[in-house]
């Protein structure tokens, strides 16, 4: 009988002691905070979006809450927290990737990722990254379909038309237009068929044409 309350309360000091050191001991604290991915967006602002405080027991750290906060940041695409024991959070930030560039309406160029989501803005246009002629708001494009298959596209290209491309547009998630430098236009279609109308395009442009519609299986057209 003895034997049995004694292992009991063995049990419960453990267990007491378990939850003093998790909860309430200076042990295990949150002391520094490691942070990583972060290249447009300051490491202040990650800190100060998942708001923990220095010597928050780890234990009481919501990473999926802190996640959430830091994935508010509009040029971060996703955040993952979680804890390293006994006293760090660490932070891996995603951020989103510019696609396409957007004049901006006071100058300049809005460089927004495939959701719309302005990334950057910058003085000059970057010379990988194609115009997207629009007159809709930058605000009005998160989501829009036009743009998303248009950055989807261009991801699908061969390195040696995707440097060519020095505009894009799209009337229609399937009608994406490429506008090469030398005002070469090819009419690309939708996102379906990247490789073959690819290799279509390289016998094509043997012809030194200025239009070539690659848009439709088992047809090509050229002017």
């Amino acid at each position: 009988m003895w034997r049995a309350a004694f292992l009991a309360l063995a049990t419960a000091g453990v267990i007491g002691a378990a939850v003093w050191l998790l909860f309430g001991s200076r042990l295990l604290v949150v002391r520094s905070v490691i942070i990583t991915g972060t290249h447009l967006v300051p490491r202040s602002e990650v800190l100060a979006a998942a708001g923990v405080e220095p010597g928050t027991p780890l234990i009481r750290v919501n990473t999926a809450r802190v996640a959430a906060r830091i994935d508010a940041i509009s040029q971060v695409r996703s955040a993952l927290v979680r804890r390293s024991w006994p006293d760090r959070l660490v932070i891996v930030v995603r951020e989103r990737t510019a696609a396409l560039a957007l004049t901006a309406p006071g100058g300049g160029y809005d460089l927004v990722d495939p959701d719309g989501v302005v990334v950057q803005w910058t003085a000059s246009r970057p010379a990988d990254l194609p115009l997207y002629p629009t007159a809709a708001p930058v605000a009005a494009l998160r989501g829009d379909p036009d743009l998303a298959a248009s950055a989807a596209v261009l991801g699908e290209l061969p390195a040696w038309l995707r440097h060519s491309v020095a505009a894009v547009t799209a009337p229609d998630p399937d009608q994406v237009t490429l506008r090469l430098a030398g005002g070469v236009t090819v009419l690309w279609g939708g996102t379906d068929r990247a490789g073959a109308k690819a290799t279509e395009l390289t016998v094509l442009m043997r012809t030194h044409m200025r239009y070539y519609d690659v848009s439709a299986q088992g047809s090509v057209l050229t002017k």
